[in-house]
């Protein structure tokens, strides 16, 4: 936009004013998507995030866009996509550093795949 000095400040300050430019709505808004169409995991989003500077409460309160079943079921998705792609038997530990690349906690992927 070419704009410097006082002009961008009082744009900036707009900006922000207006809710524009606001971390916690960046939070919420990157956590929606990385979870709904990347499936990732609450782990790797939260890496990410602080990669990108964002403040712990609004990783938080980002964090809190995603339902506890709505994840389980997610969870339990990308279980039943792998493992009709292994050969049989199940390579479990395979499949069990897979899902905690995409961010998935350890406790909750061995809890579900005890179902299989």
């Amino acid at each position: 936009m070419k704009v410097y000095g006082k002009e961008l400040e009082e744009l900036m300050g707009d900006l922000i004013q207006e809710g524009f430019l606001n971390e916690e709505r960046y939070a919420k808004s990157y956590v929606r998507g990385k979870f709904r169409i990347k499936r990732w995991g609450r782990v790797k989003i939260k890496q990410k995030l602080k990669q990108h500077k964002i403040s712990d409460y609004c990783i938080e309160r980002g964090l809190l866009e995603i339902s506890e079943e709505e994840y389980a079921t997610t969870l339990d998705a990308l279980i039943q996509q792998e493992i009709t792609k292994l050969i049989p038997p199940i390579n479990k530990i395979k499949l069990t550093k897979k899902l905690m690349l995409k961010g998935y906690e350890y406790p909750l992927v061995l809890e579900a795949l005890k179902l299989y």
